[in-house]
């Protein structure tokens, strides 16, 4: 059955400025922007009210994506009994035969499975608090985790082995679509690209947006049975936890709320986010692969155009979830680092890294060869938010660097 994705306007900027502190944020006067602003569905719940606030809005932009050989609504009505909701702040995911499944992760864990709901509130409380002095701002889209740290030598060693062991613990299923009927890669992938396009609107850094789809995948790998409809709130509170990790001055509530075209309401939003900080167990220093990049750029350092090129590979890759779920983000980064120094100067993997990394360049092979394909077909591909991202002259325009047809090395 095809379904077209409906996608509104008003999609804005906000100030130049990146990651502007609360009190400078734009009033509601300020709502009329000059982009277009994508808008992933409708809960059907919230129909009604989407359309009160919508009132005086003009829709000007549909289109339709393929996902595979059918078009998927990502918001439509299902008829399915199964849904995930909150109840008694505590998710629970109910399957289509009325019986209760949560992840076998979630109870793994028995501090987590003895979380009291007056601690969830308090943190809940803390982590919406945006009262930092201004001086903190800073403008660089860089990992708190900074290259200054990163390139202590006597730490160097110790963080790598750390993040190694760290990202074995907190790594998705592959194969967690398996236990979401309703969702689909394409839906996945459209997901990711919008949540793209929001990091870019509000001037997020780079590790925000790997933060929130680590979170998301690791949270659709704990829960069954997502419904389609939910898949935005899912996102959209992933995105809202990793700028709350990560930024100094986050988004505020408000400005989820807008990004959806206020699909969702503050309190689902707040609920959703509570059901994530439980499923996930509180374990938010999650590694990515834009982390282990900076760290083995510290280690053998390259050129600008080098790097973010690098950046850009390690980005298109957080689209697809096949193969790239299959690899550890150290890999990833790893590919992602080879084929960008051999794009731009025909350099192989480098023995400085080779020996601190502990992976040879057969090891990584593989996924050179995924990554150069992806990079290949990303002019072509539907969704084009992170091509349009690294276009920019601050990414050196490395978007517009035309891939090597082969490899040798391969």
């Amino acid at each position: 059955m095809k379904m077209n994705f409906s996608t509104n306007a008003h999609y804005g900027s906000h100030t130049s400025k990146e990651n502007v502190p609360p009190s400078s944020k734009m009033d509601a006067s300020q709502v009329q922007r000059a982009r277009q602003r994508t808008v992933l569905g409708v809960l059907s719940e919230n129909e009604q009210r989407g359309r009160s606030l919508s009132k005086g809005s003009q829709f000007s932009k549909h289109s339709s994506v393929s996902d595979s050989s059918q078009h998927t609504f990502l918001g439509c009505t299902s008829s399915s009994s199964y849904d995930v909701y909150v109840e008694e702040a505590c998710e629970v995911v109910l399957a289509a035969s009325g019986q209760e499944v949560v992840s076998d992760n979630y109870y793994r864990d028995t501090e987590t499975a003895a979380l009291q709901n007056e601690g969830l509130r308090l943190l809940l409380e803390l982590s919406s608090s945006s009262c930092l002095d201004a001086s903190m701002q800073s403008e660089k889209d860089e990992s708190l985790m900074s290259e200054e740290v990163l390139c202590v030598s006597e730490y160097a060693e110790d963080i790598y082995r750390h993040l190694r062991e760290s990202e074995l613990k907190l790594k998705p299923l592959p194969d967690y679509l398996e236990k979401h009927p309703e969702i689909t890669s394409g839906m996945r992938l459209i997901l990711v690209d919008w949540l793209v396009e929001v990091v870019q609107e509000y001037k997020l850094r780079s590790e925000t947006l790997h933060l929130a789809v680590n979170y998301l995948d690791r949270f659709l790998s704990c829960t069954a049975y997502v419904k389609r409809g939910k898949l935005q709130l899912v996102g959209t509170a992933a995105l809202l936890i990793a700028s709350k990790y990560e930024e100094i001055f986050p988004p505020e509530l408000n400005d989820f709320v807008y990004i959806t075209d206020s699909t969702y309401t503050k309190k689902q939003l707040v609920r959703m986010e509570h059901v994530f900080l439980r499923v996930l167990a509180f374990k938010m220093a999650a590694p990515t692969t834009n982390q282990f990049l900076r760290l083995f750029m510290s280690i053998h350092s390259v050129c600008a155009t080098t790097e973010n090129l690098a950046l850009y590979v390690a980005e298109l890759s957080l689209l697809e979830i096949e193969p790239f779920l299959q690899y550890s983000p150290s890999i990833v980064a790893a590919g992602a680092y080879c084929l960008a120094t051999y794009t731009v100067n025909k350099s192989h993997w480098p023995e400085s890294l080779c020996a601190f990394t502990g992976y040879t360049m057969a090891e990584i092979q593989p996924c050179v060869t995924d990554l150069h394909k992806l990079h290949i077909s990303a002019e072509i591909h539907p969704q084009q938010a992170v091509r349009e991202k690294f276009k920019n002259s601050k990414y050196c325009r490395v978007s517009w660097i035309t891939p090597p047809a082969v490899l040798p090395f391969l």
